[in-house]
């Protein structure tokens, strides 16, 4: 079997850079209770903690739907990272950003192997359903925020590197170990 063919039969195989899911805007989740909603969430979190990273939207396997999940902790590539419980975000949107931007290295399961110094606002107030369906409303500053706003960029069809204020902010990420990890 190729490994396209791979790709496709496991429900939480993760979208590469390239791939036409990753460039559409997804769509609003309209019966988060229901069974498809919640069934995503649970591949969602079963994907992301099989890739070890710190957030997954729904886009990267490949559901263009208004769902990301968020779940920080300390790892390999981000060694400073908060411990965050998993935490599912559907129909996300930010109400309030602040002026300051932080630049940061950011990495992708979408873009294995390259790094990114990104620039992102350090402080937002965000608004969201999580998986029982409630409102949220929340403000968010320092790597959650960074990470939120990574997942939405995912929800409307972009990735890091469309964030990236110039090439020369693009390194590999073997690299980016030699020169940056502790």
């Amino acid at each position: 079997m190729s490994q396209v063919n791979q790709a496709k039969s496991k429900p939480y195989a993760i979208a590469q850079l390239g791939h036409a899911v990753l460039r559409k805007r997804a769509v609003a989740v309209n019966d988060i209770l229901g069974d498809e909603c919640q069934k995503l969430i649970k591949q969602m979190m079963l994907a992301v903690q099989e890739a070890g990273g710190v957030g997954i939207a729904a886009p990267q396997i490949h559901h263009s739907v208004r769902i990301f999940i968020m779940c920080s902790k300390p790892n390999a590539r981000y060694p400073d990272a908060p411990l965050m419980a998993p935490t599912a975000i559907i129909n996300p949107e930010i109400l309030h950003y602040s002026a300051e931007k932080v630049k940061d290295w950011e990495g992708c399961l979408s873009v294995p192997s390259m790094r990114g110094l990104v620039p992102r606002h350090s402080q937002i107030t965000v608004r969201y359903f999580d998986q029982q369906g409630n409102e949220q409303q929340k403000e968010l500053s320092g790597f959650i925020a960074r990470i939120f706003q990574h997942e939405l960029d995912h929800l409307n069809g972009l990735t890091f590197i469309d964030q990236l204020a110039s090439t020369q902010d693009l390194i590999s990420e073997v690299e980016w170990y030699q020169q940056f990890s502790k």
